[in-house]
Order: structure tokens, then C-alpha cells, then sequence
């Protein structure tokens, strides 16, 4: 095969009367940089996790030389954490209390190890752990559940360990008390609208699309389960950093009249200390240069902000975002 090149034109002799033509835009007889590629954690379709990690793998494709970047459904923070362990994606959404586990290796991390090679990017916003049940089921509060019929999250997800967490907080025991089901939120909305479940649980940000849709379903109605009762036991054994008491403010999700408190938790961006320093730089960068990007596909991005200091993640600061928020007033 002869290879022969002319300013922008590649021709390739493939034999006898055949040409080949490549068309590479201001070649001259060299080859670009192989991209690179990033893969990033996110969740289940019906949750925040999924668009909001779509915008930023879009933003990097498009705004990065080099780079492309997609966003990938899992079951979230367990699941995230893990993969980004075995070195199967780049940068992954978790839950800070997962993060705790996979810090120190505990939890669903007890038998692979700490993830040790985990990094935080971005403090990203918290999620309002959601206990949906139908009204008329009697469930006015987390003990409630006892003897009832519950999806407590995917499995491998950040909302199957807080589910977990809360159901004991109420004197419940999560695997003997309840008949326990591990969906999605989106397949667990569709079980309580078809009856096929009392209740379940979501740890998500607000709105949570799937959560929306139920509520919008003709003739539906239900219940938001509050969790003030359960916030001190979670405290006292966990930690007050990792366990906040948030509000659903009224009107959050259609037949809401009223407010309701909630356990929260935060939602964190990290990545793999593997990743360039550079590249981890030019990501945070884009994160709050193309803020308003993020907030039109999903309004929790408008809480993205400098954290308030090195404290603010069980997991080492990158030292690209270090960087990066050292510029933006850390000291």
C-alpha cells in the first residue's frame, strides 16, 4: 500500500484501478491526538443523578479539546464507588454517607477494601430522602412500615443504605420487619401505583422526576412520609456532618399541601486519582464557568458552589480542584 500526502488530503493506493480518499481537515501528514475518553457514574433514569451527569458529559465533550465524555446508568453511589474502584469509569455521583463507608471500608465496602483511590470534585447538593406511601394505608410514619410490603432502592444504591439507616433509627429491623423489595425509583413508583407495594423509599433531589409523574398520575394520591422522629438516633450513631433535617417545601410534587421534614444527605461529585491534574482542573472550571447550563437540566445545579473548606468530603479534595478553589477563595 503506498501512502501519499497533500497538504489536508490523505490517498490511500488500495491496488490496481482502486483509490481510497480521507479527508482529514488541516492534516499535513500527521495524526491528531488519540481523545480521551471519560466515563461518568450517575443512576437510575428516573432520578437527578442521570440528567445532571448527561449535562456534564455533554459540557465536557463540547467544551474540552480532546475529550468526550458519557454519562452512564447504574445503581448509583455503591455501585458508583465500586466501579470507580476496579478503574471502570472516571468520575461517579455518591452520597456522602456512601462515601464514608467506601472511605473506610465498611458497609457494602467491607469485603472489596476501602476505595482508597476515590477524589472529590465538587459538592454538588443534598438529597431529601423521600418515604412514599398511598394514602389510606395508615403509614403516617417511618415505624409504620412494620409488616408492610417496602421497596428500599436499587440495589448498590446510596437510597438502599439510608433506607436501611432510617428503618432502624424507627426500631426497625430493615430485612425481618417488612417485606423488603430493591427497585429503582422509577420501577418503585410504578409498584405503588400498581398496588403492588405499600411504600417506598427515594433519597433524591427535588424534583425527582419519577417522583413527579406519580404524583401527576390521575387518581393517585399519596402520602410523604416524615422522618424527624429518626434524625437524632442517625445522628448519635453516624455523625452530625453526614445527617442534615431538610425540608420538601409545600408544592414540591402536585397534591403537596404541606411541608414536610426529612432526612437529608449530600450529593458530592468525585473521580479517580488517577485523573490529570489538568483535566480535573479544566472540569471544575466548567462545572461553575457553565453553571447555567447545568441548572436548565436540572434546577438542583443551582446549588453548586465553592465548598466551604477541605473538610467538606470524607475523601480527599483532587489536587486539581484544590487548585481550582484555591483561586475562588480557599486559603
Amino acid at each position: 500500500m503506498r501512502l501519499i500526502t497533500r497538504r489536508s488530503w490523505i490517498f490511500l493506493g488500495l491496488g490496481p484501478g482502486a483509490l481510497g480518499l480521507l479527508i482529514l481537515s488541516g492534516c499535513s501528514g500527521t495524526s491528531s491526538p488519540a481523545p480521551k475518553f471519560l466515563s461518568i457514574a450517575t443512576g437510575g433514569t428516573g432520578g437527578v443523578y442521570y440528567p445532571y451527569g448527561g449535562a456534564i458529559a455533554r459540557l465536557i465533550s463540547e467544551s474540552l479539546p480532546g475529550v468526550q465524555a458519557t454519562a452512564e446508568v447504574t445503581g448509583a453511589s455503591v455501585d458508583n464507588l465500586k466501579l470507580l474502584q476496579l478503574g471502570k469509569v472516571d468520575i461517579a455521583f455518591t452520597l456522602s454517607d456512601t462515601l464514608a463507608e467506601a472511605a473506610s471500608g465498611s458497609g457494602p465496602f467491607k469485603d472489596a477494601g476501602p476505595v482508597a483511590s476515590a477524589r472529590t470534585l465538587a459538592i454538588l447538593y443534598s438529597n431529601y430522602t423521600h418515604v412514599i406511601a398511598r394514602q389510606g394505608s395508615g403509614i403516617k410514619r417511618v415505624a409504620d412500615l412494620r409488616g408492610k410490603v417496602v421497596s428500599v432502592g436499587s440495589p448498590g444504591s446510596g437510597t438502599e443504605l439510608i433506607a436501611d439507616r432510617v428503618l432502624a433509627a424507627a426500631g426497625l429491623d430493615p430485612r425481618a420487619d417488612i417485606t423488603r423489595h430493591t427497585l429503582a425509583v422509577a420501577e418503585s413508583a410504578g409498584a405503588l401505583k400498581d398496588g403492588k407495594v405499600d411504600a417506598f423509599f427515594w433519597s433524591g433531589g427535588l424534583p425527582t422526576p419519577a417522583v413527579q409523574d406519580l404524583a401527576a398520575t390521575p387518581g393517585m394520591a399519596v402520602t410523604y412520609v416524615p422522618q424527624e422522629d429518626v434524625l437524632q438516633a442517625m445522628q448519635q450513631k453516624y455523625g452530625r456532618e453526614l445527617y442534615k433535617l431538610l425540608s420538601i417545601p409545600a408544592g414540591s410534587y402536585r397534591g403537596q399541601d404541606g411541608e414536610v421534614y426529612v432526612v437529608g444527605v449530600m450529593n458530592l461529585l468525585v473521580c479517580s486519582s488517577a485523573l490529570d491534574e489538568q483535566l480535573a482542573y479544566d472540569i471544575v472550571k466548567l462545572l461553575f464557568d457553565k453553571k447555567d447550563a447545568l441548572v436548565a437540566a436540572h434546577p438542583e445545579a443551582r446549588h453548586l458552589a465553592v465548598p466551604a473548606d477541605l473538610g467538606a468530603s470524607r475523601a480527599t479534595f483532587h489536587a486539581g480542584a484544590v487548585r481550582y478553589y484555591k483561586e475562588h477563595g480557599w486559603k
